[in-house]
């Protein structure tokens, strides 16, 4: 069983969709989820608290800043603007997978935990998160 979760973003930020994809699967199994693009993520990250969140993309930026910043000059694709090609690192860096065991219809996360798309560029996607249910 397959389907695409599409999820829109408006900038750099973890967007939650756990809810999309609790209400999708059944029975038992394996869940994998692929996100079709490169300069994006997924993550299984806390959701209670927001500020997690938050000091992740920080985190990452701080880390990887736009190629504008000179401590980034040596990077040679950038015409697809400043925060391309990092949005490339940071995507190489974090999941574009994720396996989630599913048991009776029901995603098998810990108590604090959802599934986020961790967007790296500067502007609007909408992104596509393959999902495949393997199992009973």
């Amino acid at each position: 069983m397959q389907t695409t979760f599409t999820v829109p973003t408006d900038g750099p930020g973890l967007y939650e969709f756990t809810a999309q994809v609790a209400q999708w699967v059944s029975g038992s199994g394996l869940l994998t989820l692929f996100v079709q693009h490169t300069s994006c993520s997924i993550v299984i990250q806390e959701n209670a608290d927001p500020e997690v969140q938050t000091d992740l993309q920080n985190f990452f930026a701080r880390l990887v800043p736009p190629t504008t910043d000179p401590a980034m000059r040596y990077l040679t694709h950038t015409y697809e603007g400043p925060d391309d090609m990092p949005a490339h690192i940071k995507a190489a860096m974090m999941p574009t997978s994720l396996s989630i065991p599913v048991q009776n219809g029901e995603l098998l996360l810990g108590t604090w935990q959802g599934i986020y798309l961790f967007e790296h560029r500067d502007r609007p996607h909408h992104r596509c998160v393959v999902a495949h249910m393997a199992g009973d």
